[in-house]
């Protein structure tokens, strides 16, 4: 048995983080969360600060038990969970219900699943982040409190399983309070004049100019009678001016800028991009997809850098900016 375990969530990241481990290491997944709620009822104790009833999930019996004979074994135990609220939740689990308390064990996180990554993440272990796990308790509680004891009375007032939640309940007000918005909006009719401009220059070259009234013209008599007035006028272009233009990079994608990109370009569902995403970062290729950060790291930079040099003119570099505004 290896001296050292490394427990992950998924195998698909187990499987990639192993090419970058020797002999000395031993992957093993978690397949997601171990412990949840209950399912047949509230799971929260409203007279001890609300404090959370864990289980074992029924699915994860076996896994928890695989996992502890593991740890019996090892030296050292690394909980390698994704570094969001979710993943510090599954490494503290990990934590409570393996009885890591007394072993030596260590927490890491990395960013993207990379030889240097990870490496990195070994040489620099830190504790569980009680902040991120008190964080995704909060939102488990607010999603039972509202949801277990609010889809209750809706089952009751409107027929058919629907439900009711921390965040969709909330949303279903906004859209509501918008709808009533609209019906009472009172709409305003005005007219705008937009003009298609030929001329032809010095050089006998022909142009098409789009030329709009910034005015806005509310009454359609007044808006014929410019029209007139146009019709017999004759057009100059009295100045040009050319200056030099630059166009800056996009950023790299943010959670909700993938899936907005996603949807408009392939029409993908937000649960179809994530799954996506969670593959291509469990294979290594992407960085982990569940962020608000651009910042590129300076291995990803220069391994952009590198790509350029080897595929384009050898001076395209100097003028490819490739860190974003």
């Amino acid at each position: 048995m290896a001296k050292n375990l490394v427990i992950v969530e998924s195998p698909a990241k187990a499987q990639t983080i192993k090419k970058f481990l020797g002999k000395e290491f031993e992957l093993k997944s978690s397949y997601g969360h171990i412990r949840d709620l209950p399912k047949n009822k509230l799971g929260i104790d409203k007279d001890k600060d609300f404090e959370p009833q864990y289980i074992i999930s029924t699915d994860k019996t076996k896994i928890v038990k695989e996992l502890k004979e593991a740890t019996k074994e090892a030296d050292i135990v690394w909980l390698a969970t994704d570094e969001d609220r979710e993943g510090e939740a599954i490494a503290w689990h990990l934590f409570e219900t393996l009885n890591l308390k007394n072993k030596k064990n260590k927490r890491i996180a990395f960013h993207e699943i990379t030889k240097d990554a990870i490496k990195k993440a070994i040489e620099n272990p830190r504790d569980i982040d009680f902040n991120l796990v008190n964080a995704q308790q909060a939102r488990r509680v607010m999603d039972r409190l509202v949801g277990y004891e609010l889809s209750e009375l809706l089952w009751k007032k409107v027929k058919g399983a629907m439900s009711a939640g921390r965040v969709q309940s909330v949303a279903v007000k906004l859209i509501v309070e918008k709808e009533e918005e609209i019906n009472k909006f009172t709409s305003d009719k005005f007219f705008k004049i937009t003009a298609l401009l030929e001329f032809i220059d010095e050089k006998r070259e022909k142009y098409t100019l789009k030329s709009e009234i910034t005015n806005k013209i509310n009454k359609k008599e007044e808006a014929h009678k410019i029209l007139e007035n146009f019709a017999k006028s004759q057009f100059k272009v009295i100045d040009i001016k050319q200056k030099e233009g630059s166009k800056k990079p996009l950023p790299p994608f943010t959670t909700s800028t993938l899936q907005q990109e996603a949807n408009r370009k392939l029409g993908y569902s937000v649960s179809r991009t994530m799954q996506l995403a969670q593959n291509l970062y469990e294979a290594g290729k992407i960085t982990y997809m569940r962020t608000d950060s651009t910042n590129l790291s300076e291995e990803a930079q220069s391994k952009i850098q590198n790509f350029i040099l080897k595929n384009f003119e050898k001076n395209i570099s100097n003028h490819v900016n490739i860190k974003p505004k």
